[in-house]
């Protein structure tokens, strides 16, 4: 966590419903709330629709983990979000991203040749939904072809979630 972060943290100690506290602890390894959990309980209404809203992305999507993850990285890079890029970055090779795709991503303008036709379509996705808002239908059309109209909803609603993410990370500097 930055050293700047525009809100004081919650610390260890500080009064939060028991329940939320481990529900948070329950989505992070070794049970350790990173710093936006810290910053994300100063509201704990948002910190509980937060945690639910992240866990279901992260753990019930049919669309396969290393998808949504290379989504995730691109977003990060896409909104300048460190902080995310350096959370989502591990799983995503734990996933069975690669380094050389990893590195890819994180170009201002991405190799693509690295990537499959299905990363390729979910790359111009995170790109086009995080730059402009609006995505194309061929983009649409193309993932759908190749995950089926669930499966692209929740890619959709991944790169929306993780610019909602590196948006609160990005603005108070987390």
């Amino acid at each position: 966590m930055s050293n700047n972060v525009r809100v004081t943290p919650w610390k260890d100690g500080d009064a939060a419903p028991e329940e939320l506290l481990a529900a948070m602890k329950g989505r992070r390894p070794n049970g350790e709330l990173i710093g936006i959990d810290r910053v994300l309980l100063k509201s704990f209404p948002l910190a509980t629709g937060w945690n639910e809203l992240l866990r279901r992305i992260r753990t019930e999507f049919s669309l396969k983990l290393k998808y949504r993850e290379l989504i995730m990285l691109r977003v990060a890079v896409l909104n300048d979000a460190e902080f995310e890029w350096n959370v989502h970055y591990p799983a995503y090779l734990d996933a069975g991203g690669t380094q050389s795709k990893a590195d890819a991503i994180k170009a201002p303008e991405v190799d693509v040749a690295v990537f499959s036709e299905a990363e390729r379509a979910l790359l111009r996705l995170a790109d086009q939904s995080t730059r402009t808002v609006k995505v194309e239908s061929e983009v649409l059309d193309a993932l759908k072809g190749f995950f089926g109209e669930s499966q692209t909803v929740e890619a959709v609603a991944t790169v929306a979630a993780y610019n909602m993410v590196s948006r609160f990370l990005v603005a108070l500097s987390v």
